[in-house]
């Protein structure tokens, strides 16, 4: 049975004019998720386009620009919910120069929706979108052919689109897609099944969303604790009170557990943890906490608890997987902030090995630099050593963000290791000690 009280979180994606914002303008009216005054604005809106039914699109097209262009340009977030299930929603922009959006749309989502139009089949946008969800790490990938009242329905049409598909899914590790055919705009298998399609079997997109596994045991991951802030009191009822607050970003921390300070390597144990002022004897991720350990040691913002024997081993040296997302390019040479957790230090990029040419999943050798939307691998130097995980482990502790520390600007979604690879093996080992007033690491 599903959790009534299950969120799912999930994104949209797909070429232009797909019917991205279609599709989820129906899920919201045919869900009856959309406030009568939403509705009435976007009947305006339709009629002032001299449409003469709701452009439901219009629901999640909200910038005026996109409302006046008919396009999506920016991540527009949704809540919506079903007697079922709770669901937050990311509707990506369809064009090249807007995939980096859909890195921020796809990043925490456990679903993706990648739309086809059933007249143009597999394109590259459609090869880009699997390709960022693969290196996301995105965990059910919905393949929506849309507009099959455009191809009469045919049942061979879907079926070429959803073989071609799910043969590039598998060459990017993709672990399950499900393919559903639909009309956004006759509302076709996206809530109520389709009257025109009865050789389709399957699931609408909605009884999909409902009832798809969300979430995970948090036992079956390794505890990972960035400490965010250093509680000291110093009052007369608490003198000596030392606590680390954060947010578990994996597995579970348990008192009386031996675990390891990282990057420094100092051991305690687990004294105690206090959850929202009561205190517990297990935190599970992603659970906001605070934790007390039997030794004073000097732990700061940024540092990671792990339990003994079980953390990554802290590199300066970084080879990652990266999205690049600034409109200026990234080069060798650069002087960059690394964000990672919480932990925020200064970093070199060494060397640009490869770029990705998804067309075929090649890699395309010594590009020189990276421009916006490019997918490739950098090797970086940090001026600290840092517990990165692979990021084929987890999502959390294995990516990064590279920073412009002349303007605090984000240029690049990073992630540690081979993202398309199985889980499996660490970083690279730790190197020399920072110059922390210079570049030269």
């Amino acid at each position: 049975m599903t959790d009534t009280t299950s969120l799912l979180r999930f994104a949209t994606a797909g070429s232009v004019d797909d019917g991205k914002s279609t599709l989820v303008g129906r899920l919201l009216h045919d869900s009856k998720s959309v406030l009568s005054d939403q509705l009435a604005a976007v009947e305006a809106a339709s009629r002032n386009r001299g449409q003469q039914t709701p452009d439901l699109a219009l629901l999640t097209d909200g910038l005026r620009a996109e409302r006046e262009q008919g396009i999506t340009i920016d991540v527009a977030y949704r809540y919506f919910a079903t007697p079922r299930r709770r669901f937050i929603l990311a509707d990506t922009p369809g064009h090249v120069q807007y995939t980096r959006n859909m890195v921020t749309g796809a990043s925490t989502a456990e679903l993706a929706v990648v739309l086809v139009d059933a007249r143009n089949g597999v394109v590259e946008q459609t090869r880009r979108h699997a390709a960022v969800a693969a290196l996301l790490r995105v965990p059910h990938v919905v393949l929506a052919v849309n507009k099959m009242d455009l191809v009469g329905y045919a049942e061979p049409v879907f079926a070429a689109i959803a073989g071609e598909f799910a043969a590039y899914a598998a060459s990017l590790r993709v672990p399950e897609v499900t393919a559903i055919p639909i009309s956004a705009l006759a509302g076709d298998n996206v809530v109520t099944p389709s009257a025109h399609m009865d050789w389709y079997g399957g699931p609408t997109v909605l009884e999909h969303l409902e009832t798809v596994p969300v979430g995970h045991d948090p036992a079956a991951e390794p505890a990972r604790f960035p400490v965010q802030y250093v509680i000291r009191p110093q009052t007369a009822e608490h003198p000596d009170y030392r606590g680390y607050a954060g947010r578990l970003a994996s597995g579970v921390l348990r008192v009386g557990e031996p675990v390891t300070v990282l990057p420094s390597g100092r051991t305690s144990t687990v004294a105690g943890i206090d959850a929202l002022g009561t205190t517990v004897d297990v935190a599970a991720a992603p659970q906001s906490v605070t934790v007390t350990l039997d030794d004073d040691l000097d732990i700061s913002r940024g540092d990671v608890l792990v339990p003994s024997g079980g953390g990554p081993l802290p590199t300066q040296d970084i080879t990652a997987t990266v999205c690049h997302l600034h409109d200026r390019p990234l080069a060798p040479g650069a002087r960059v902030l690394l964000k990672h957790t919480t932990r925020t230090v200064k970093a070199l990029v060494k060397e640009i090995p490869s770029r990705l040419t998804l067309d075929d999943l090649s890699q395309h050798p010594a590009p020189g630099e990276l421009a916006a939307n490019d997918i490739g691998t950098v090797v970086l130097r940090t001026s600290e050593p840092l517990p990165l995980d692979p990021y084929a482990l987890s999502r959390i502790t294995g990516s990064f963000l590279l920073i412009d520390p002349a303007d605090g600007s984000t240029l690049t979604a990073g992630m540690a290791g081979d993202a398309f690879a199985d889980p499996a093996g660490d970083t690279a080992g730790t190197g020399a000690a920072a110059d922390e007033e210079g570049w030269d690491f």
